[in-house]
């Protein structure tokens, strides 16, 4: 079979998506499924959060309602920042990041690098708080209802989807025959959301799982808590779950989380960060559950090189 060149692309944003699948050949057990990850840390910034990114502006300027010479604002607790700081610098807008001090210290950096200006609010105890993003996300409206300003709020904005509708186009292309499982940790929720509407329309038979850190189990039992996976369990129910697109809720241990993430790099060459973990800790349950001749598949996240600096590695 001739080898197909990547593309050619005429703008840094067609660089966004249609990311390569691996499957785990070292840690899966026998007599599991076979379980299977998307590597979105092949998105320019190392995170899936580029295709939400991307979306969220476009179909704003779609609509008229992001237009040039305007500033655009956004609170994040993971990845996004960085993301929208690309896009923006790409399309040459302003942008305004409302983040935090508990995310780690390459993020905030590259948004900066990417010409964000950061307003920075202190986590007292260096983890996301229940708190956290809600105050961030109340400071970041109130931000974007100013002249020329324009809020993505990517909590509560269906653009989102748009962009993460393609990982779940992706995978039916990458899986002709089928799926058994899929899932994924819950932030904002637009990566499981976006996938389960296409997977709702096209692939019904598909188990959709979404996940939360056991230490903040708001999704499986109510209950608000504190943790450290950047990027997950915001403090509320994100307004993008919806309950008909999903299976079942699972909640995971951080440590498990966090100790997958070493094996992975030492034993699959994967250097991912702790939502990663997470995501395929419990793809290797549902991999145990479901036995020999089945499909699991879940995504990476993003890349472990943004976790370098602190003591995930």
């Amino acid at each position: 079979m001739p080898l197909r060149p990547p593309p050619v692309c005429g703008s840094v944003l067609d660089a966004i998506g249609n990311t390569p699948v691996v499957l785990l050949r070292n840690i899966a057990p026998e007599g599991y499924a076979n379980v299977y990850v998307k590597l979105e840390f092949y998105n320019p910034t190392g995170s899936y959060k580029d295709r939400m990114a991307k979306s969220m502006v476009e179909e704003a300027e779609r609509r008229g309602t992001l237009k040039p010479g305007m500033t655009v604002v956004e609170a994040t607790g993971g990845s996004t920042g960085s993301s929208l700081g690309f896009v923006c610098a790409a399309k040459g807008y302003r942008l305004r990041v409302l983040c935090s001090d508990a995310v780690a210290t390459e993020k905030l950096r590259s948004m900066t690098a990417l010409g964000a200006d950061l307003d920075i609010t202190h986590s007292p105890s260096g983890k996301m708080t229940p708190d956290l993003l809600p105050t961030m996300n109340q400071k970041a409206a109130e931000i974007g209802k100013e002249e020329g300003h324009y809020y993505t709020n990517q909590f509560c904005n269906q653009d989102a989807l748009v962009g993460y509708e393609k990982i779940g186009l992706e995978l039916l292309e990458q899986f002709p025959d089928g799926i058994d499982a899929f899932c994924g940790a819950v932030g904002t929720a637009g990566m499981a959301m976006g996938v389960g509407r296409v997977f709702k329309s096209k692939s019904p038979s598909t188990k959709i799982i979404v996940l939360e850190p056991k230490s903040a189990p708001q999704l499986t039992q109510g209950v608000m808590g504190t943790h450290s996976i950047e990027g997950v369990a915001p403090g509320f129910i994100a307004p993008h779950l919806d309950q008909d697109l999903y299976h079942e809720a699972r909640a995971i241990e951080e440590d498990e989380a966090r100790t997958m993430c070493r094996r992975l790099a030492k034993e699959e060459g994967l250097l991912v960060g702790t939502s990663s973990g997470l995501n395929i800790v419990a793809a290797l349950q549902l991999a145990k559950e479901l036995g020999p001749g089945k499909t699991v598949v879940t995504v990476a996240v993003d890349s472990g090189f943004k976790y370098l600096n602190g003591n995930l590695f």
